[in-house]
Formats: structure tokens, sequence, C-alpha cells
């Protein structure tokens, strides 16, 4: 975890080694770590690593909830600035609430309450 928040690279590694490229599932203590610490900062719980399989399984949802949170709050933030910018501050709310809505991991759920606090004195 950094100041910023969670340090995502070593899992995005690891991902990218073990779901696209193929590579084994090497459940070293260090891996095993890696993913107990992952699933705790993307709100996924009694992340079982104890094989290969169901540490497989929480790698690949780690990886995905990154990954869909991220383009939700991305996108979401795209379109929410774009409806700032037209004075539009209800639809650039709501934008936050729809990501609130679906999203279950902290960082993300923070980005949008966040912004939704900073639009609080908008019109």
């Amino acid at each position: 975890m950094t100041e910023d928040g969670p340090d995502w690279d070593p899992i995005r590694a690891l991902a990218r080694q073990v779901l696209r490229q193929g590579a084994p599932l090497v459940l070293t203590d260090d891996v095993r770590g890696l993913l107990r610490r992952t699933a705790r900062e993307v709100a996924l719980d009694a992340a079982d690593v104890s094989t290969e399989a169901s540490a497989l399984a929480v790698l690949r949802e780690c990886s995905r909830r990154i990954t869909e949170g991220s383009n939700r709050v991305g996108d979401a933030l795209h379109r929410m600035y774009r409806y700032q910018e037209n004075g539009d501050y209800d639809s650039a709310r709501q934008e936050m609430r729809d990501v609130l809505s679906v999203e279950v991991v902290p960082l993300y759920r923070e980005i949008a309450q966040g912004q939704l606090a900073a639009m609080a004195d908008k019109p």
C-alpha cells in the first residue's frame, strides 16, 4: 500500500504472466501473501489460496475487480467532467451515484464519494 492507495502493480504483473501468458501459478508464501492482501483491498472476503485452483480463482477475481472498477470509475469521471463543463451537476452527481450503486472496491468507492462531496456546494 502506498500513500495514494494500494500498489496493484505486482498483482497486475502476476495476472499478466499467469492469466494471459499461461505461466504456471507458483504458490510461494510471497504469492499467497500478495493474493490475500489484494483480496482484502478489493473487498473479496474469505479468499482461499490454499490450493492452486483456489488461488487461481482469487487471482482472476482480484484482477477482474481491479480492471472493471478502474474502467467504471474512469468512464464515469470522464462523463461527470463533461456534465460539469455544461453546468449539469445533477447528471454529474448521478454518474458517481451509479458507480457507488455497483462498485465494491473500497478505493474506487472512495473516489466516487470524494467527487460527490466535492460537488456538494454546486447547484
